[in-house]
């Protein structure tokens, strides 16, 4: 399996990608809700969620932070300014509540040990230094705390659909990473389930140790 090093040019890398969902925030938002697929995957996340105080880091157009902001007290955190605008208009029109900035996962500006869960669906491809990214996550986490993803990866079976799908997201752009080394590295105890695109797509639920 071919996985993807770290860009070059990091800094241009996560401009290219801010510019792109800058111009196609929209078109973005209403992908998500006319995809059942897609809102499945993000879905999948809410039953792992602990405790009350929840960061999605990330967010988009905010289709999950909406439901969460229903339940618990919510933080999000993306690097799009017009996501971040977009998620407080909606807010506001349905008079739920968020603390909702613009801001790097590289660089978070809360607390040490401040979160209960961490949620991050079809974004950690996204992030130039996945080592910097996934430091921030752990720091930010309290002990036994937990990381909620979903993300890109090769199938386990290395189903021909699966393995297609996944070099796709490579050659869009996306670092489709070997999670494995990763978590490891940080000490999270982790489960991995594949939930759709033919094993391409995987849920990752993670512990603090």
């Amino acid at each position: 399996m071919n996985y993807v090093n770290k860009p070059k040019e990091r800094e241009q890398f996560t401009e290219q990608f801010d510019r792109f969902y800058t111009t196609f925030a929209r078109v973005y938002d209403v992908v998500v809700k006319l995809m059942p697929f897609w809102k499945r995957w993000l879905n999948a996340t809410l039953p792992h969620i602990q405790g009350q105080r929840v960061l999605e880091i990330s967010f988009g157009t905010g289709y999950l932070m909406m439901q969460l902001a229903k339940q618990y007290e919510v933080y999000g955190l993306d690097y799009n300014e017009r996501f971040v605008t977009m998620l407080r208009e909606k807010l506001a029109q349905t008079g739920l509540s968020a603390n909702v900035r613009q801001g790097n996962v590289e660089a978070m500006p809360y607390e040490d040990g401040y979160f209960d869960t961490i949620v991050n669906t079809m974004a950690f491809t996204a992030y130039p230094n996945g080592e910097k990214a996934m430091s921030e996550m752990h720091r930010v986490l309290k002990k036994n705390g937990r990381i909620v993803m979903v993300d890109v990866d090769y199938p386990s079976d290395l189903n021909r659909m699966g393995v297609l799908i996944t070099k796709a997201w490579i050659a869009g752009g996306d670092i489709v990473r070997d999670m494995e080394p990763l978590f490891k590295q940080f000490e999270f105890e982790y489960t991995d389930e594949e939930i759709g695109g033919f094993g391409s797509v995987h849920l990752y639920i993670t512990k603090k140790c």
